[in-house]
């Protein structure tokens, strides 16, 4: 089944190409003007954009009966649906920050098949097939073994776009950081994921995601031996922005917090 879906990882590869060499060719230029509000906290710049569009251009040019479901411009809903996002970590692009991605998924009768995450700034690409294994530029990646919470670096993202869940929020945050041995905030939940996937951490959590932060990861987790489940323990978070994931060996400890601090309130 996995080679079934080699020629779709070529124009997910390719396309995450075209994003990257727009968001290289914008960095450390984005002025006041070309950042727009999508609503308070949440930015779009003319680098998303053109990212997008790049994107988009290229997926269609090799499939041009397949769906685009993308952050900036189309929602479609289709069997052969691409789910894009053009610039994951724009606040961290606004101020040349180093730490942003591109991320594509394709999504085929309602399962995710393919997915790629594209690192600009250190030319990383991460890439899974479902059934192929997970890879980070040709060598295949696995999750880490660590098992001992005590042991175990998570990372996870601030709400921002569910800030009144933020007092909820500190405490999950308190109740792991003593349960972990640190945790990072690195602003670009595709690299996180890739970094579990990686072996880099050990888990994360975060609430109030976007189906475009998720889905290329959510593969990239699953296939390189991790796991990755909503705050019910039991469904893809895709859809309902709401992520546990882990290596699979401290999964159950991040899971009894987060359902302890959250529950009655986000049970999924």
């Amino acid at each position: 089944m996995a080679e079934n879906w080699q020629d779709f990882l070529k124009t997910a590869l390719g396309a995450a190409d075209a994003g990257c060499n727009v968001l290289r060719s914008h960095l450390g230029k984005i002025a006041t003007a070309d950042v727009d509000r999508k609503r308070k906290f949440d930015y779009v710049t003319q680098a998303d954009r053109e990212s997008e569009q790049a994107i988009i251009d290229y997926i269609l040019s090799r499939h041009p009966d397949h769906l685009i479901y993308a952050e900036e411009s189309t929602k479609a809903e289709g069997n052969f649906r691409w789910i894009i996002d053009p610039l994951d970590g724009t606040t961290n692009f606004i101020h040349a920050f180093p730490v942003f991605a591109v991320s594509i998924a394709l999504e085929v009768d309602g399962r995710i098949v393919v997915g790629v995450v594209g690192d600009p700034t250190r030319g990383d690409k991460f890439w899974a097939t479902r059934g192929g294994g997970a890879f980070l530029n040709g060598q295949q990646i696995r999750v880490s073994s660590i098992g001992d919470p005590s042991m175990g670096l998570l990372t996870t993202g601030f709400p921002f776009r569910s800030k009144e869940h933020i007092d909820r929020y500190l405490e999950s945050f308190k109740r792991l950081f003593l349960r972990f041995s640190g945790i990072r905030r690195l602003g670009a939940v595709a690299l996180d994921f890739a970094y579990l996937a990686a072996g880099r951490c050990e888990g994360f959590w975060e609430i109030g995601l976007a189906p475009w932060d998720i889905a290329a990861g959510s593969l990239l987790i699953e296939e390189a031996g991790g796991r990755i489940t909503d705050f019910a323990d039991d469904g893809s978070p895709i859809w309902t922005g709401n992520v546990i994931a882990s290596n699979g060996l401290v999964h159950d400890e991040i899971v009894r917090v987060v359902r302890d601090v959250f529950g009655g309130v986000i049970d999924r």
